[in-house]
């Protein structure tokens, strides 16, 4: 298991008042209608979500950064667990054009609206229960969904990564190091169930088996 950054320099370009989130709006009555992620999470108010998820290219480096370290090649099968709107996947079929990808989220409105031309390729599912066949990916990526879970819900969804990946696997989750980064990830989030430092991320990935690599983002700078 080796700790690697593909995005922290993606997540930090974006500006976050943090103090914001909690004295503007009813931070309870945001998250409940942020966790059924419909279309007020995806492409409502900012204060529910993303404020609007369109496609923008973004993702390209990220996916040029992972193709290179992992050696992704065409024909490799490469999966999403919790793809949103299939960003991620599209440009992983761009940087290398003969890739299989198939991507998983618990979202309908997500898969009903997403890049249309890998669509027939994702489908409404949980991370806890994959519906694919043991040993099917060749690399397997989770970018910020697995913290939405409980942690109980977490080491099934683990297992179920192992299971039908085959060796090359990478998670992002939302972590803290400091008091202060705690904080503004409270503040912030609106969506997540468990809240760990990168050694309780790790130990918990070791409880459940998991091989693959990881990443974090971190909530950094004052609650401004």
């Amino acid at each position: 298991m080796a700790y690697l950054d593909f995005v922290s320099g993606l997540h930090t370009s974006t500006k976050r008042n943090y103090i914001q989130r909690v004295v503007e709006h009813d931070k309870s009555q945001c998250a409940e209608m942020a966790t059924k992620f419909g279309k007020d999470y995806w492409d409502g108010d900012r204060k529910y979500g993303y404020g609007g998820y369109k496609y923008d290219g973004r993702w390209r480096k990220v996916a040029d950064a992972m193709v290179k370290h992992y050696g992704i090649k065409p024909g490799d099968k490469i999966l999403d667990v919790g793809c949103g709107k299939g960003f991620l996947l599209y440009e992983f079929t761009q940087s290398v054009p003969g890739v299989e990808v198939a991507g998983i989220d618990i979202s309908s409105y997500a898969i009903e609206n997403s890049k249309p031309e890998i669509k027939s390729s994702l489908q409404v599912s949980n991370a806890t229960s994959l519906p694919f066949a043991s040993m099917t990916f060749d690399f397997i990526v989770s970018v910020t969904t697995l913290h939405n879970l409980f942690n109980y819900e977490l080491f099934d969804a683990l297992k179920e990564i192992e299971r039908v990946g085959k060796k090359n696997k990478y998670l992002l989750i939302e972590s803290y190091r400091t008091e202060e980064e705690k904080t503004n990830l409270l503040y912030w989030q609106l969506t997540c169930r468990t809240f760990y430092t990168p050694k309780e991320w790790e130990w918990f990935f070791k409880q459940a088996g998991y091989t693959g690599d990881y990443g974090a983002i971190y909530f950094e700078g004052g609650p401004n």
